[in-house]
């Protein structure tokens, strides 16, 4: 499923989608029977599929090798094989609204813990009423990430974490890993970021599938 569409050259357009590793072969064989035949080029940090017509697709691995190839004859079934691996992955989105943490393997949640808790909005108001706010703001920010990265060590122990997915606000995620209540997964790799909406179960569901699944940026050709 497309999750993004955006600009980005003069009358370019790009989308991203998440597509499981199950699924990767079917949507490569439909994006030549759209854009025609294709060609595979070595990407940094992934594998680009140009098209006859000129649309590209740029496809990444949800997590590195790591010593574990996919198995497969061509370059999709590797990737796709890669993909399907099951590695366990410890999730943390945070929002100012709220917080879904969980373990993930397959695409699947195992254990989890959601809520909501809030932080106000930055204020535009001057003088001492707003540094007053500021400080009201950064003592809510930081009980909230103090709170969820002590949720986030009560889901993750017993689970043998692989590697972190961070989502949501970005200063909020990471202030969450860097809590001293989750030093042990501080140094696990990262995979890449996910924009997501206010954390809920189901919010928490679709970045479990998505961080397991490959990422694919497609770019149309300018019109």
């Amino acid at each position: 499923m497309d999750v993004e569409t955006r600009p980005s050259g003069p009358n370019e357009k790009q989308r991203t989608a998440f597509i499981s590793g199950a699924r990767l072969p079917g949507w490569v064989e439909r994006f030549a029977a759209s854009h025609g035949a294709i060609m595979e080029e070595p990407d940094d940090g992934g594998t680009l599929l140009r098209a006859a017509d000129g649309t590209t697709a740029l496809l990444q691995a949800p997590w590195p090798v790591d010593g574990r190839p996919g198995r497969g004859t061509t370059t999709v079934e590797r990737l796709a094989s890669l993909a399907s691996q099951e590695r366990p992955l410890g999730i943390i989105l945070v929002r100012r609204g709220g917080y879904a943490v969980g373990v993930a393997s397959g695409g699947k949640v195992s254990a989890s813990k959601t809520g909501s808790r809030y932080v106000q909005s930055r204020s535009a108001a001057g003088g001492s009423s707003q540094q007053r706010f500021a400080r009201r703001r950064e003592n809510q920010a930081n009980a909230l990430t103090e709170a969820v990265a002590g949720y986030a060590a009560g889901v993750f122990v017993g689970h043998a974490i692989e590697y972190v997915v961070l989502g949501g606000d970005a200063a909020l995620s990471a202030s969450v890993l860097e809590d001293a209540a989750l030093k042990q997964y501080a140094s696990r790799k990262r995979l890449a970021f996910l924009a997501v909406a206010d954390p809920n179960a189901t919010v928490l569901r679709k970045a479990a599938a998505d961080a397991c699944a490959v990422r694919i940026q497609v770019t149309d050709p300018p019109r």
